[in-house]
């Protein structure tokens, strides 16, 4: 029970560890809280539903197109709509505020789409539902695929960020925006690509995460929370920390479901999160900033 109940939080953990890194993206370098993070999701899994049952495309065909989408209008978002916050905030402070304000209406829009297109019921498939036993649990084979492809895709940008000189411009305008371009590095470009990326990390856990969950029109509040809280619970901008954070939500949520009310979880994921604030308000992996 201990070791299933250990497998199944990682697996779920997975996919919130990759939907965090988007918005870790999103926030810790664009510097835009976007509350629209968790409808990009819900796309993507919508997306992946429509080619594999209407179409009879694999998901793992539909994760080489979504995250190209992701990233094109997540580009365009932030061309037409965030662009113009970015150059009229006077502070840091202002920019949160118009991006919050901004990507909640974005939010509603996309959400009202979906619940046209698609109405309000819960959504899923089967795919690759092939029981296989790992160390003596029995689980799906979408499940441990789902699982590896978000620790590959998370692992793969880790590395890139922190081994590579683009990993390094991305690193130096999360860290100073306002020395960056001292050294020749164009802010508002790096900006538009960090929050690019972001949309593409989303559509891809959402095609991840549609392999094995149920999820409706609805649902991309609970994801944009849920990964909001890996973000400051690992540290803003540390995707280290993000993702071993999204790992241990997963299991967390998981053990209090199985051994005490599936009712709880929620509850359980935010008294975490109250309890890392209180201790530690720069994250588990943050730093202190002046």
């Amino acid at each position: 029970m201990l070791i299933s109940t250990l497998m199944f939080g990682l697996v779920l953990g997975g996919t919130y560890a990759l939907v965090a890194l988007g918005l870790s993206m999103q926030y810790g370098i664009s510097r835009i809280m976007n509350l629209a993070h968790g409808e990009f999701m819900i796309a993507a899994a919508f997306c992946a539903y429509v080619l594999f049952d209407f179409a009879g495309l694999s998901p793992l065909v539909t994760l080489l197109i979504a995250p190209l989408i992701g990233f094109g209008l997540s580009w365009l978002i932030y061309t037409v709509m965030m662009h113009p916050l970015v150059k009229r905030a006077a502070n840091r402070g202002q920019l949160e505020a118009d991006s919050i304000l901004a990507t909640f209406g974005l939010l509603f829009i996309l959400q009202g789409i979906m619940l046209v297109v698609f109405g309000s019921d819960f959504t899923s498939y089967s795919y690759l539902n092939i029981p296989i036993d790992i160390f003596g649990v029995t689980i799906a084979v979408s499940r441990v695929v789902a699982f590896g492809l978000s620790l590959f895709l998370g692992l793969v940008l880790y590395v890139l960020i922190t081994r590579s000189r683009w990993g390094a411009t991305l690193r130096a305008v999360a860290l100073s925006p306002a020395s960056a371009p001292l050294v020749g590095i164009q802010v508002d470009k790096v900006a538009r690509q960090a929050f690019a990326i972001g949309g593409a990390l989303a559509a891809s856990g959402g095609v991840l995460v549609s392999m094995f969950v149920t999820f409706s029109a609805t649902g991309g509040v609970v994801f944009t929370m849920k990964a909001l809280i890996v973000v400051i619970m690992g540290g803003v901008g540390n995707l280290l920390g993000a993702l071993i954070a999204g790992l241990a939500l997963g299991v967390i949520e998981t053990f209090v479901t199985s051994y005490f009310d599936p009712g709880l979880s929620l509850a359980s994921t935010y008294l975490l999160f109250i309890i890392v604030l209180l201790w530690r308000p720069q994250g588990l992996f943050g730093s202190v900033r002046s």
